[in-house]
């Protein structure tokens, strides 16, 4: 079984940041403000993530030399754990420039409250930070 085509939302040359689900529309925002000044993300869609489409995201690695991974859920266990563990034991590793980050989700059970379940997710703002501490800008 193979992925569908063209998981690539924005093609870029700074980072590589993969995602799926309801945060594409937050990659894509940190993105366009990150355009503005002068960082280019290339941002993936995962439209699956079994089966993973590993050589997209390695063919971006190897080309902007940094990645990010941007989820909803816990840490642990994640789909960017598993993204993490296939750069790492794949040729795109010694692509890599920096170590790469995840942003997910706070380590904490979901609160109930709409104000702390808003500060235990990621936001465009973690998204940004990620990608600038990523390329120590």
């Amino acid at each position: 079984i193979k992925p569908p085509s063209s998981p690539f939302c924005v093609s870029g040359n700074h980072v590589t940041v993969v995602t799926h689900s309801r945060y594409v529309s937050h990659c894509l925002d940190a993105a366009a403000v990150l355009a503005k000044e002068g960082i280019e993300c290339e941002v993936i869609n995962l439209r699956t993530i079994r089966p993973l489409d590993v050589e997209s995201i390695e063919t971006s690695v190897m080309k902007t030399n940094h990645l990010v991974t941007v989820e909803g859920g816990w840490p642990q266990f994640g789909v960017g754990a598993e993204i993490c563990a296939r750069v790492m034991e794949g040729p795109a590793f010694n692509y890599l420039d920096s170590p790469v980050t995840r942003v997910t989700g706070v380590d904490i059970p979901m609160p109930y409250a709409k104000i702390l379940e808003d500060h235990s997710l990621p936001q465009i703002k973690d998204i940004i930070f990620s990608v600038k501490k990523t390329l120590n800008v």
